[in-house]
């Protein structure tokens, strides 16, 4: 009898353990609000592919195409991607992303519980909240792995939000992944020099056709339009030129109604890139600076970055063929 009431009283207690544990847990969490389900990556609707038979992939994470929404009573800072509205919205990038740079590559983007623009209004929240996002879309990436990729080359793309999951998975990326690598895009979001030092996966481009390497770049018209997180950058490179110098290029930008010829160049001090010739431009809500353009990195440069793309997969497996 006292040796049952031993075991109970020991059940009872592990119970409450574990219960106190899970509920400091949410304490911790506690700004975050009320979650939507999480994602299960075995289900296609949590995707947008398309299989072209290519000889390499594009893996793109999204930027934040959410806002604040209700659970209940409760305010959601995270999307849900069961939610019809909320998809339609982040399902729009995937598809406007793979038109501008897919072009042979098989491309996959996953829905993930992404972070409300409105909580990049107060940095510290949103970093000390972001973890949960980023959760998601490293589930993904372990998924594609295993189930999708089938040992091709990839490419691995992200802008502002999605740009800090690429860093992420780059940083977490075992040799044995790395070695199918051509290229990791970080668009919209800095690379800081302690990224760079601390991570030997951490390679800045330097050209056209180096491979293995990470891509960054971030667009302003001055450096005093730099935003809060693309402050302290060390990554840029002209996604025209494909150089690192001061050099200005000149680029197009392609519209509905009219084609503006710009011209862009690295700033070797703030690591931005310096764009000219805009005269009319409509600063992004809720974070954006008049003459910042991070709602414009897309649209500005993706003939060049398909281009790009397409060139880096060529020198790639170019390279294969040679060892």
């Amino acid at each position: 009898m006292k040796s049952l009431r031993y075991t109970f009283l020991t059940l009872v207690f592990v119970g409450l353990t574990l219960a106190l544990s899970s509920w400091n847990d949410g304490e911790r969490r506690v700004d975050s609000g009320p979650l939507p389900p999480v994602p299960d990556y075995a289900d296609s609707s949590q995707w947008f592919m398309i299989d072209r038979g290519g000889e390499a992939d594009l893996f793109y994470i999204i930027s934040t195409e959410t806002d604040d929404h209700m659970i209940g009573d409760d305010t959601c800072h995270f999307a849900d991607t069961n939610d019809p509205a909320l998809r339609k919205n982040m399902l729009r990038e995937m598809v406007a992303v793979d038109s501008f740079y897919s072009g042979k590559l098989n491309y996959f983007s996953p829905y993930y519980r992404q972070l409300s623009m409105d909580s990049w209004t107060t940095p510290d929240k949103a970093f000390a909240i972001v973890p949960i996002a980023l959760e998601d879309v490293m589930h993904s990436w372990d998924y594609y792995l295993k189930h999708l990729n089938q040992g091709r080359p990839f490419i691995i793309a992200g802008y502002s939000q999605g740009a800090i999951a690429v860093l992420d998975i780059l940083k977490e990326m075992p040799d044995s992944v790395l070695s199918r690598l051509v290229a990791a895009y970080v668009i919209g979001f800095k690379v800081t020099q302690e990224d760079v030092d601390s991570n030997k996966n951490i390679k800045l481009a330097q050209d056209a056709t180096d491979t293995g390497v990470l891509i960054g770049f971030n667009s302003v018209k001055s450096p005093e339009s730099i935003i809060y997180f693309t402050e302290n950058n060390v990554a840029c490179i002209n996604p025209v030129s494909w150089r690192t110098d001061t050099v200005p290029t000149p680029f197009v930008l392609y519209g509905r109604r009219q084609n503006d010829t710009l011209s862009v160049r690295c700033d070797t001090v703030s690591h931005h890139l310096i764009v000219d010739g805009i005269t009319k431009h409509r600063p992004m809500p809720v974070i954006g600076k008049p003459g910042n353009y991070h709602n414009m990195e897309l649209k500005f440069y993706y003939p060049y970055v398909r281009k790009n793309m397409a060139d880096r997969v060529a020198a790639f497996m170019a390279k294969k063929k040679e060892e």
